[in-house]
């Protein structure tokens, strides 16, 4: 699966890896795909492809090959692994005195505000991140800026954002020294990623027209596959690959590798504004692929990544488009459209 979705994905989808509310016009009101159109047999087996790749990745973990790449991994990433801390800090750095100098963003590009004082709080944020005592205050306040523009944007719209909570995580855990409920911050800040990229492969499926005028600018990207099957296969890969980040510890790392890749390939595309806010989860997922927790995969985890698959699938579908029409349209209708797709 991974090295199969690598060459897609560093090949082709660019476009589908920027944000596309950052360079072309979208309505988050506006009516989504029907999810019978969502789900047609084109995607059931794209979905199926994905579960047999990402089966035999972890089969593949639980050999002695397996062990060899993850050995492998260790030795290659132990500089980023001992220096993670310090990359995320000067990465959320390097993001916060960006958007302090571009002026009038919140938290991303689309996110424009007039008060002036957000961009002196964001630098006052990124000069506590030089000691690790004030990291809490810059995660308290990266939390504050949340706040503010599910205030001003809504709560559906910030969906599209958990990470920078699961940063603030990071963040105030380490200059605490403390983990969540025993859970390390890498950890947390791994599964806000994750559920990050889940949420922009549903997006890709429900509003698959917002990235037309990208790939109309750059036809090559899609090699020769139509708009529709090419942000339908982008979406399933990105959905399988951040599904991928809470699995086994080779599957996730590797996942992590590309990903990066994808998104540091697109910023080649589309430049300084890609590179600013795409830094963070750039960050973070180096920090995943340096992560050298190991928990052995077994052949339990191969049976079992079909039935979270399936189940995470369906469970980002539904909260999509019933809280969509719940805000936004008709909640009756939603349930009854969710009540008729087929079962993948």
């Amino acid at each position: 699966m991974l090295a199969a979705a690598a060459g897609f994905l560093l090949l082709g989808t660019q476009a589908a890896s920027a944000h596309v509310k950052w360079f072309c016009a979208f309505d988050v009101a506006g009516q989504p795909r029907g999810l019978a159109e969502v789900l047609c047999a084109d995607f059931e087996l794209m979905t199926g492809l994905a579960i047999l790749c990402l089966m035999v990745g972890c089969l593949a973990e639980g050999t002695s090959f397996g062990t060899a790449l993850l050995n492998a991994l260790d030795r290659v990433t132990v500089r980023l692994r001992e220096d993670t801390g310090l990359i995320v800090r000067a990465v959320v750095g390097f993001f916060l005195v960006s958007v302090w100098n571009l002026g009038g963003i919140i938290l991303t590009p689309e996110l424009k505000t007039d008060a002036q004082w957000i961009s002196w709080l964001q630098l006052a944020m990124a000069g506590c991140l030089i000691w690790k005592r004030t990291l809490p205050l810059t995660a308290l306040g990266i939390v504050f800026l949340f706040g503010f523009a599910v205030w001003h944007y809504g709560a559906f719209h910030l969906a599209d954002y958990p990470v920078f909570l699961g940063v603030a995580a990071y963040l105030a855990l380490t200059g605490l020294d403390r983990t969540f409920f025993g859970h390390r911050p890498i950890d947390v800040v791994r599964a806000t990623a994750a559920v990050t990229l889940m949420w922009a492969s549903v997006e890709k499926w429900a509003y698959p027209h917002w990235t037309d005028p990208l790939l109309a600018a750059k036809p090559a990207m899609t090699m020769g596959a139509s708009p529709e099957t090419f942000m339908r296969a982008a979406g399933v890969i990105e959905f399988t690959l951040a599904f991928a980040l809470i699995w086994t510890p080779l599957v996730r790392r590797a996942s992590a590798i590309i990903l990066a890749a994808v998104f540091v390939s697109a910023i080649v595309e589309f430049g300084k504004v890609d590179a600013i806010g795409h830094s963070g989860i750039i960050a973070v997922l180096i920090a995943i692929a340096a992560d050298d927790a190991r928990v052995a995969a077994t052949r339990r985890d191969a049976v079992l990544a079909p039935v979270y698959y399936v189940g995470a699938l369906t469970a980002f579908l539904g909260v999509y488009y019933v809280a969509h029409n719940l805000l936004y349209g008709d909640l009756y209708g939603a349930a009854s459209a969710l009540a008729t797709v087929p079962v993948i």
